[in-house]
């Protein structure tokens, strides 16, 4: 063979190898992917979303210790719990849920995971948020298992998450839902499936926990979950939004750290809400943001806001709004289930955008009827 035929060869030899190897990569990937996307409740929050979505850009903020510390000690204990946030669930359990899961370990599912989310049982001052006695719990599904039976739990009037561990039997059965096929569902515009459950936990005042059991239909494995609420109070909700785009276990921390902006109100005769802007994640042309609403000292039942951006970012997605966009400037309008707030209670949309290397705050305003 010729040298030049020999190099032909070796060349066509090498480029089947490497389109060989992109492929059993991209096989794995995606497997791997199918297998690992599973879901939460993000509105109310779960413990470990919430503070992955608050804290998953700059988990090794020192800060955190003292403005979010049960975070923080969930983060010191194991960060798979955060990156992991859609993994909460056990196998096998056929229903007997409270034979599968000890008092005192409803929030890890019974240290499920060899203990990695051991530090969502632990008593203390999580971050709260604020919802009405008659709610949705809005469950975030990434691969579309769809559900058996959804069963939505809140503590009784009297318990105290700040001092209690959670037992069974401090627990009502508010809502519910039966057999409900993803597509049943809705589907979000970053990607995955949500459904709502609705729920009344009348004579519930001050800090309480929902927990919720999703029994997925692809096989017996149910997820658990507990998410911390206010009723009646006054503070913001930490997180609600449901994004598939950050990874769910990276390999390395991510790029940047949340930033802010004041926020901004204005009034419709007695009605009005505010905004506050962050900036969750971001990375090269593109970034993560959120918005928080908080309606003014009455209730409101719709809320729109506007975005003016000063360096040409562009929205490409949002949940929990409706976005549209004009120029530089983007309004994003409530959905059917976070329009109405009591005075004072608030709620969260996120979105992704694409943005150049300059990439500042946007002008909010906030109009509520």
């Amino acid at each position: 063979m010729t040298a030049p035929t020999y190099r032909r060869w070796l060349s066509i030899a090498l480029s089947l190898a490497i389109v060989a190897a992109v492929a059993v990569v991209l096989l794995t990937t995606n497997l791997a992917k199918v297998a690992d996307a599973h879901g939460t409740t993000v509105d109310p929050a779960s413990r470990n979303y919430s503070c992955w979505s608050r804290w998953g850009s700059r988990f090794q903020d020192p800060v955190m210790a003292t403005e979010d510390p049960m975070c923080w000690q969930a983060w010191q204990y194991d960060p798979n719990a955060m990156w992991n946030w859609n993994g909460l669930f056990r196998e096998g359990v056929a229903g007997n849920h409270q034979a599968a899961i000890p008092d005192g370990q409803l929030c890890s599912a019974g240290h499920t995971s060899s203990g990695r989310y051991n530090a969502m049982d632990t008593v203390g001052d999580w971050k709260a948020q604020s919802i009405a006695n008659t709610f949705n719990v809005k469950l975030y599904d990434q691969a579309g298992h769809g559900a058996d039976y959804v069963y939505v739990y809140v503590t009784k009037q009297g318990f105290n998450p700040i001092t209690q561990a959670l037992k069974w039997s401090d627990l009502e059965l508010v809502g519910q839902i039966g057999n409900r096929p993803v597509g049943q569902w809705t589907t979000e515009s970053a990607g995955g499936w949500s459904t709502l459950i609705g729920a009344s936990a009348p004579g519930r005042s001050g800090r309480h926990i929902v927990y919720t059991i999703w029994q997925a239909s692809h096989l017996d494995q149910s997820y658990y979950f507990c998410a911390d609420v206010n009723f009646g109070g006054s503070s913001p909700s930490p997180s609600t939004s449901a994004s598939s785009s950050p990874s769910s276990s990276p390999s390395s921390s991510p790029s940047s750290s949340p930033s802010s902006s004041p926020s901004s109100s204005a009034s419709n005769g007695t009605k009005s809400c505010s905004t506050a802007y962050s900036v969750v994640n971001q990375w090269s042309g593109g970034f993560q943001g959120q918005v928080a609403v908080t309606a003014g000292g009455s209730a409101i039942s719709s809320w729109k806001v506007t975005m003016t951006w000063p360096n040409g970012q562009v929205v490409t997605s949002a949940w929990n709004g409706t976005a549209t966009t004009a120029g530089a400037v983007t309004t994003v309008t409530n959905t059917s289930w976070n329009g109405a707030l009591g005075a004072g209670a608030g709620t969260t949309f996120g979105f992704l955008a694409n943005s150049g290397a300059t990439n500042a705050p946007p002008v909010l305003t906030c109009s509520a009827t």
